[in-house]
């Protein structure tokens, strides 16, 4: 899967405003226009969901 299928951060996760574009800083990495915050979104994995009864 290519970086351009992936989704962008909806909203600033310090902040919760809309105004991100991507950081010259590289791959994953956002910057919040509203309070001048760069952060980077990463995914890590799945939860294993098992069902007890």
């Amino acid at each position: 899967m290519s970086s351009e299928n992936r989704a962008a951060p909806l909203h600033c996760p310090y902040c919760g405003e809309e105004d991100l574009r991507p950081h010259e800083a590289g791959h994953g990495a956002w910057e919040c226009h509203a309070c001048t915050r760069v952060f980077s979104v990463k995914f890590i994995g799945l939860l294993s969901r098992t069902v007890t009864r």
